[in-house]
């Protein structure tokens, strides 16, 4: 059976190399090297080595998407987009889902409310623009319907807000600018008016 010969720790100092009989078998992080008790001397059949690496790289996965996961909120599809490009084996995928919904991290209502606040914040973006950005998101019709009804967003205020920043002089470039914006006839109507009208 294969034996350990020494332990190395990675840069980092998270994780640790692992070498069997004198050569690298494979990279643990601290967590799992306490819980499979390995250390120099122990051997280990080669069923508990595929078993240990196993457990070791699903930490490892589940790190990193625990860190893309708290930079920002994120949609489910965010999630699930990040897993296909890291090229994450998709046996471990619900695994991880159920670590990531127990910290309250995987939540497509909340995310699509952050958005949309985050959005109108920063951006003064329409309705439509907001629920085109989140369904790129990959977020359910009805949940986008859902949130932006309880979010009341006042269309007519952003809308002056926006041509407020633009300063037209000619009515009509006012009215092609918030229809490209994507607000609907009767606002951009009213806000026009607002502005001075023709």
């Amino acid at each position: 059976m294969p034996i350990v010969t020494s332990l190395k720790p990675q840069r980092n100092n998270k994780r640790v190399n692992v070498y069997l009989d004198g050569e690298f078998a494979f990279g643990i992080d601290l967590d799992n090297l306490v819980k499979f008790g390995i250390k120099v001397e122990r051997e280990f059949s080669q069923k508990e080595i595929n078993k240990i690496i196993h457990e070791a790289e699903f930490a490892k996965t589940y790190n990193k998407l625990l860190n893309f996961a708290t930079l920002r909120p994120r949609s489910e599809s965010e999630l699930f987009s990040w897993l296909k490009r890291k090229k994450v084996p998709v046996t471990i995928h619900r695994k991880l889902f159920i670590r990531l919904k127990r910290l309250d991290l995987v939540d497509d209502t909340k995310f699509a409310k952050w958005w949309i606040n985050q959005r109108l914040e920063f951006k003064l973006k329409s309705k439509k623009e907001l629920k085109y950005e989140l369904r790129q998101k990959g977020i359910d019709r009805n949940i986008i319907d859902e949130v932006l009804i309880e979010s009341a967003i006042d269309e007519e205020k952003i809308a002056k807000k926006l041509l407020s920043r633009r300063r037209f002089k000619d009515n009509r470039k006012a009215f092609a600018f918030l229809a490209r914006k994507g607000f609907d006839f009767n606002t951009i109507q009213n806000v026009v008016k607002y502005t001075g009208g023709e």
